[in-house]
């Protein structure tokens, strides 16, 4: 198949984009720089997706788009949500439209640890309400609904993953998301970890490969229901993170700062639907976490 990945530089789309080429796919990977060198299988290419004319001539002819771009986070989006509101979203929209005249299918990435909210009943299904506590969940939330319009009114090709809390090589904490990224190279740094809030916050952590092989079971899925849950199925609250990174580096220091609003106390995503097509095993998060402390080690840190 021929793949476009929006927002191919970033953590998730630049892990996709290598793990898609490895299964022979042809990628173009569409981002504002051009920061790697073509490959066989894997075109780089440099645009503006708020600019149709940067991005259109990539919508042609091909079969898959992923769709990866967002210009605000959740520590942020209190801040910035107009600019999600005006850009994101309205762009966001016009991508289905285009999907409709060069018919290709989009797989969204939204995110799995904002659109739902406060929860009462763990792990949370896909059916589950959505009540967003930040404008991200909310946008995401949004892009999301309209996407199901589309494809109940036109029949268009969408597919939603909502993924957990993704880490792994690639990541970059200073942009804002990535407690697992931060802590890790904060330990090897010898630097105090900063939690906001006692700790106890938990999250269903994913290693990237194990995102990576469910965004991908998805570009031959042919049922009704559009939304999917790409997750480990299994929730660590930031101390019990602490504890695994103990095992690796002994002397870690950690900073408690005041709890943050934008926090919901306990987030874990129900992966059965996604598991009846991606047959893959997550790795457990000790697993994962040693591997990629490993990677640090070998590649990033001095």
């Amino acid at each position: 198949m021929r793949i476009l990945i929006l927002g191919g530089n970033g953590f998730i789309g630049k892990n996709l984009g290598c793990y898609l080429t490895r299964k022979g796919h042809m990628v173009i990977s569409f981002d504002l720089e051009k920061k790697y060198d073509d490959t066989e299988h894997i075109k780089y290419v440099q645009g503006n997706f708020f600019k149709d004319e940067d991005f259109i001539p990539y919508l042609k002819n091909v079969d898959i788009v992923y769709h990866a771009i967002s210009t605000i986070n959740p520590g942020n989006s209190n801040d910035k949500y107009m600019q999600g509101y005006m850009c994101d979203f309205l762009q966001s929209i016009k991508l289905s439209d285009y999907s409709r005249e060069y018919n290709f299918r989009i797989i969204y990435l939204s995110s799995g640890g904002t659109v739902y909210g406060y929860q009462e009943k763990l792990p949370i299904k896909e059916d589950a309400l959505s009540t967003p506590i930040n404008h991200y969940g909310n946008l995401k939330l949004c892009i999301e609904n309209t996407y199901r319009t589309f494809n109940k009114q036109f029949g268009t090709d969408i597919v939603i993953a909502r993924i957990a809390n993704p880490y792994g090589p690639g990541q970059d904490y200073s942009k804002g998301v990535g407690f697992i990224d931060a802590a890790l190279k904060r330990a090897i740094r010898h630097e105090p970890i900063e939690i906001w809030g006692d700790g106890l916050v938990i999250r269903d952590y994913i290693y990237i490969n194990d995102v990576c092989h469910m965004l991908y079971s998805l570009i031959d899925y042919q049922g009704a229901d559009p939304v999917f849950n790409i997750s480990a199925n299994c929730g660590s609250s930031q101390n019990d993170i602490i504890n695994i990174l103990r095992n690796l580096v002994p002397d870690i220091s950690v900073k408690y700062l005041p709890a943050r609003p934008v926090d919901v106390p306990a987030i874990i995503l129900d992966n059965s639907k996604i598991n009846m097509l991606c047959k893959e095993r997550c790795l457990e998060i000790d697993e994962g976490i040693e591997i990629y402390y490993n990677y640090l080690i070998k590649r990033e840190i001095n």
